[in-house]
Formats: C-alpha cells, structure tokens, sequence
C-alpha cells in the first residue's frame, strides 16, 4: 500500500472518529472537509501525487500502440514516477527493462544518446535514493545526511552508493562537464567513507570546498533522542509555550493533506512527548507552513496552518485557524472566524495594521502564470472574528507569493508589509493609515474591554521601486531584522528559482553561474535601502525554502540557518549556518559554520525556529526536513546548542492596549560591557521569517555584558514607550505593558 493511499485512509479515519476523540465542531468539520480533498479525484492535475501519476503511465503502457520513441519516454516517466513515489526497487526493476529496451530499439544515434543518457541519470538517482532508504532513513543516526558523512552517517549497506558511483561515473565518461554527476559521485563516496581519498582527482569535489569560516561548536542533532524526530514531507513548525508551563512546545505540520499536524509538549529539559491526541486536533491534516499568535487576546497562543502551496489549482484547499483552548487542547475555528478561504498558499503574516489592538492577518496567495489569480488577502480582526478588506486597502496584490514579512521600517509606528514573489519583482507594501485622514482612536482600555469595531478605510502603497527592494526576481523567504543593530529594520530575501542543482555546484566551486542570489537590503532611512549582500558576503547561492535567525551564540547579533533545496532528487546539497561577525571595515559580515556545527543536512530543509527548548540559555533549532514528493520523506532534526559561555535575557511581553502577543514591540536593551562601556542590542517581537515560527518570547544575547543597564519597549498601535531597570543577566522576566517586571526565571 502506497504511503499516500494508507495516510489518506487514515485521515478518513481520524475524521469519523472525531467526535469519540472529543474534537469540537469546527475542527470535525474541518477534518471531513480535509478528508474529502484528501481521497478526491478532482486532484487529478496535482503533479505532487506521484502514485496516481505513476499508474496512469502504466494505463498508457498497457493500452499499447505507442511509437518506439514514445513507448520508451512513457516507461522513462513511469520510471521518475516510481521512483519520486518511494518506489525505488521496483524503478529500478523498470530502469532495467527500459535500459534493455533501448539498446534493442532502432532508432536515430542522436535520439539514442540523448534517451540512454536520461535513463542512465535516473538509474544513477534510483540508485542512490536506494542507499538513502535503506540507511539514512531506516538506520537512522544522528549524523545520517550531514554533510561531510563521517562516523554513523556512513552506509552499512553499501549496494546503493557502490552502484551510484559506476552509474555517475558512466555519466562523466561521455559528459566530463556534468557537474551534477560528479557532485552526486562526491556525496556517493562520502556515503561510503570513500571521500576524498577513493575519488579520482579530475571528479574530487575537493574538501576545502565545505571548510566552515567561523566555529560555534558542534550541535548534536537529539530529535531522535528527544521525541520529535518527526518523519514526514516538507512542513511547518511553531516553537512556543501552547501550555504556558513555561517552556517551549512543538507544532510540526507536514503538506501531504493526508498527514496528521502533531503536537508535541516540553517537559522543561527539553524532552518532548506527543500529544496530538489528547490536543483535540485528530483529522486537522497538511500545511506546508504555520504561523502563530494570540489573534483574540486571551492570553493564548493560536495557529494559522497554511495550505495548497505549489499545487497550482489543485491547491485550492483551506487553512486552519486553530484556537488554543488552554490545557494543551486547541480547537479549529476556521469557519466561525471569518477566514474559510481556498487559495494555493503557504506564507502569512500577523500584524496589528491599524493600531486598534487586534492582530490582522495577511495571506499571500499564488497566482501562477497563465492561470487563475489568486489576490493575496487581508483580514482585519473585529475582535476575535475578521473582515476581508485587501480589495479596499491596496493589499489584493497578485503573484506567485511565496514569502511575506511585517515590519515597520520607517518607524512610523504603522507596520508596513513585504511580499516576495517567484515570479517578478517583489513589494514593499508601505502602510499609509487611514484613508479618511482621521486619526487612530487612543487606547486607553486594552482591547479585550474594547468594543470590536468595523474596519476603517485605509490604504497601502507598493514603494518597493523607490524604496530599492524589488529584487531578487526569483525569491522565496523574507524577514525583517535588524542585522547591524543600529536600531532600524534591514530586510532579507532569499533568492530562488528552480532547477538550480547545477547552479548551485558551481557555486560551491568557485565557477560562473546563472543563479538567483539572495538580498541583504540594508536600511538607509529616510525610506530607502541599499544592497549590502556583497558587503555582507551573502552573495552565495542559497536556494532556500525554509529559514529563520537567532542568536547562536548570545553575542547580540542575528545569525541565521537555511533550508535548502527544491524537489529535484538530484537536489542533495546543504542546508547552511551563517554567524554575524565584524568585518574588516566595521560593517557586519556573515561567516559560515556549516560543517564546524554539524548543521550541514543533505536532506531538503523546510522550516527552521530558533529558540531555548531546554531553558538552559542559548538557543537550539529545530528544522523540518522531507521533500515534495510522496517518496521524499525524512526525520526532522533538532540541533542541540553545546554552550557558548554568554547569557542572554529573556522577555515575555504582554501588550495591554497593544495587542496581547505584543507582536511588533520594538525592544533595546542596553547593557554595560567588560570594558566599562555601553551598547544597545536590538530586537523586534514576532516569530521571526516567513517559513518557519519561532517563540514570541524576546531571547535577547548580551555578549559580553557585566549588567543590564536599561530595557526599553516601544510597543506597537499604543506608541507606549515603556523602560525597566532593575533587571539581571540571564533572567526571565515576564513585562506586562505598563507594569513592572516579574521574574519567572533565575539568572
């Protein structure tokens, strides 16, 4: 049985027994209407479902009457089909009719070369993938896919890499030039404890190639040891305290509609147990993303799933609005919340546009090229229910959204909006105000004593032109940070575009290439940016899907991690580690600690949250591994921190007349340092980038602080600017707006 077929099966299950299960209403619902997609045959042009694709090849075959060209390209499909289906023995057994079919075949010599060429490519990747199951994944170690493979992540069963390498290696014979096969032929005899030594020269992807830049230590990843090595497709991950017990928990959604959205508890050392059952979210399946926030200001963090990403039509599918319930228990309210919606999509950003209180939320949404628009939305909160006003605002944007941040770079107090699009120039969505020019109402009640309001008039602009931010063309992930600490917002976006594996191996080899690079946008004032990507050494090739930042290493400044990849199978490079360092002219530059902190996974990265899982004061992350395919699952990994000898300081903010979450709150806190000085570090409150939700609790790194000397917020809609004293290196303070602070943490 297909793994499709048994999760969808499943699903159905799930969804009947919702009620036994004590799921409420809205989240029954939800799971039937999930499970009728889910066994649909609609899905039919969903080229994602790799089995159904594989057995209509087959009806082809079957029916006969195809040409010899013809019949050998179908078979060469089915074999791809099989194969990206998890199928791979039985690809394999296909591959080798096929092979013996062509040779036998009477067909033109350039014909011939080109066709035994792809099928030797797809026997050299069923090959490998072969060798990937049968250890990477079966016997999984925690160093299964970390690039280079050394100590466990070396095969045990050797007849998948040993065939890879005869395959890629009869591949470079008649194309010298085919970077992909010798990259593949590297990773093969890694698998093997063969590299570099056991590969020939004029093919060795030589090892200083993935030397690290900087060093932070190495990070083990223990999800398996700590319960969430999580095996599933491409997805989704919230980091937050869903309990409010103090600790951090787990969120992990996978896209295939047919997987269960899981939810994991912290017992506060870091070990995690599931509780998806007892959480009342059975049936509530997919998203290739999520997002969180206390949308009704109850003190509860909530989550948005994300749905129907890269599907094009076939992704017409709803998100979930899940309302915690409190107690671990949360409850889908897609419906009754006003945001039953289906678009293809997987980006979302929270943010409270019109200062009332309330979070908002904006939906980017895809439109692909030559089909059917899909505007982005915008959903203003009436107080715990939404109105859809994009239309109204300027906010109905077309495009292939794939990533979408909220920030308010112009310090203007208004939180203004950046789309990334895969298919033009991107958006800065700058917000304007109200549009009838009266002023935002004062806030003198917090917003839960507040009568919900209608929405007013307002308006965005799209100043991405003037402001200088319309690139990268092709891009995915963004996020707003403040990446020199100077206390206004920079702006990264990650490029992307696919077919890239060739692009990306000449990157690593120092050769020319065609890739879409990333943009590090830095902030000028004035509401214009400059590109620093060069400056910053960021003009790498990243093709990343998932990412966030953090800080590593307390010392203040924001590192990030990338998932890399695309769903190409050819697609086994990296994902990547990048560490905030001074340069050489006093801007900031970004160095590489990949291979120095174990980071490397060869497996295809989706979404990446920083954050204390185990409250010893440094950050860990957690990343969502799996591809697209069907046959593409893997184990997510959860990077441990080994300790950097910095504290940091903890902040649980709670917006009164600013929206609970306090989502936006701009915070500095100043610190007196080793030598006598002083220095600000600076942060912003949310879940960080667009695929992947860190904790909204502020982690803020004080390097090599002596004291705290002052903490400032300026918390969002209000204009409140609040400062604290008093406070103590490593501690964990819970800071209502307005109030003094609480100490729930020791130093």
């Amino acid at each position: 049985m297909s793994r499709r077929l048994a999760a969808g099966l499943l699903a159905l299950l799930l969804a009947a027994c919702g009620g036994e299960s004590g799921a409420a209403d809205g989240t029954r619902a939800m799971a039937a209407r999930l499970a009728a997609i889910t066994t649909s045959p609609d899905r039919a042009q969903d080229t994602y479902l790799n089995d159904r694709r594989a057995a209509e090849y087959r009806s082809r075959l079957d029916a006969g009457g195809l040409a010899p060209q013809e019949e050998i390209e179908t078979r060469a499909m089915l074999a791809n089909e099989l194969l990206v289906a998890g199928e791979t023995r039985e690809a394999l057994d296909v591959l080798a009719d096929l092979d013996a079919r062509l040779q036998a075949a009477d067909l033109p010599k350039p014909v011939f070369r080109q066709l035994e060429v792809r099928v030797r490519e797809l026997v050299a990747l069923a090959w490998l993938r072969l060798g990937e199951e049968e250890n990477c994944i079966l016997h999984h170690g925690t160093e299964s896919c970390l690039l280079p493979i050394r100590g466990d992540g070396v095969h045990r069963l050797t007849e998948g890499s040993e065939n890879a390498i005869r395959e890629f290696g009869w591949l470079l014979d008649k194309r010298p030039k085919h970077v992909e096969a010798a990259w593949l032929l590297n990773i093969a005899a890694m698998t093997l404890g063969a590299w570099p030594d056991g590969v020939p020269a004029d093919r060795l992807i030589p090892p200083e190639v993935f030397e690290a830049e900087d060093d932070v230590g190495r990070f083990p990843d223990v999800a398996g040891e700590r319960g969430v090595d999580v095996d599933a497709l491409c997805g989704g991950v919230c980091l937050e305290d869903f309990d409010l017990d103090g600790d951090l928990d787990l969120l992990v959604s996978s896209w295939d509609l047919a997987d269960q959205v899981r939810y994991f508890v912290n017992d506060g050392a870091g070990r995690f147990t599931e509780a998806t059952e007892a959480s009342g979210l059975l049936g509530i399946t997919g998203g290739l993303n999520m997002v969180h926030a206390d949308y009704d200001n109850d003190g509860l963090p909530d989550v948005l799933v994300l749905r129907g990403a890269w599907r094009k039509e076939a992704g017409r599918v709803p998100n979930s609005l899940l309302r915690n319930l409190g107690g671990g228990r949360f409850e889908d309210v897609t419906e009754a919340a006003g945001l039953l919606s289906e678009h293809p999509t997987q980006t979302a950003a929270w943010l409270d546009y019109d200062g009332d209180g309330w979070l908002d939320l904006f939906i980017g949404n895809e439109s692909s090229p030559g089909g059917t628009a899909h505007p982005c939305e915008l959903y203003h909160n009436d107080g715990g229910t939404f109105t859809e006003v994009a239309r109204h605002t300027g906010a109905a944007v077309v495009g292939y959204v794939k990533g979408v941040a909220a920030g308010d770079y112009d310090d203007d107090g208004l939180p203004d909006l950046y789309v990334s699009r895969n298919d033009g120039a991107n958006l800065l969505l700058h917000n304007d105000g109200p549009a009838d020019g009266r002023p935002r109402p004062a806030h003198d009640d917090p917003p839960s004593r507040r009568e919900a309001a209608p929405p007013r008039p307002w308006r965005f602009t799209d100043v991405a032109p003037e402001a200088g931010v319309t690139e990268p063309a092709w891009s995915f992930p963004t996020w707003w940070f403040d990446h020199d600490n100077d206390g206004d917002l920079d702006l990264w976006v990650s490029g992307y575009r696919f077919n890239s594996v060739r692009q990306v191996v000449k990157d690593y080899l120092g050769e020319p290439h065609q890739g879409e690079l990333p943009r590090l946008h830095e902030n000028l004032g004035g509401g214009r940016f400059r590109d620093a990507t060069a400056d910053a050494r960021l003009d790498r090739m990243l093709m990343t899907m998932g990412c966030n930042f953090g800080d590593l290493d307390n010392d203040g400044w924001p590192d990030f991690y990338v998932g890399t990849g695309e769903p190409d199978f050819r697609a086994l490079y990296p994902n990547r580690m990048f560490v905030n360092r001074p340069g050489p002219d006093g801007r900031r530059v970004y160095r590489e600690v990949t291979t120095s902190g174990g980071f490397g996974h060869l497996q295809k990265g989706h979404g990446i949250a920083f954050g204390d899982v185990d409250g010893d004061g440094d950050q860990d992350v957690y990343a969502v591994m799996g591809g697209a395919f069907q046959g593409d699952a893997y184990r997510n990994a959860l990077f441990l921190n080994p300790g950097q000898g910095r504290r940091a300081l903890v902040l649980r903010l709670e917006g009164v007349a600013a929206n609970r979450s306090a989502i936006g709150a701009r915070v500095r806190v100043r610190v007196t340092t080793a030598d006598g000085g002083s220095r600000d570090v600076f942060t912003t409150v949310g879940t960080g980038g667009s695929f992947g939700s860190a904790s909204l609790q502020a982690e803020v790194g004080l390097g090599d602080a002596v004291a705290v000397e002052e903490v400032e917020v300026r918390w969002p809609g209000s204009g409140r600017v609040q400062t604290v004293t008093a406070l103590a290196p490593g501690g964990v303070y819970a800071l209502r707006e307005g109030d003094d602070p609480v100490e729930v943490g020791a130093p």
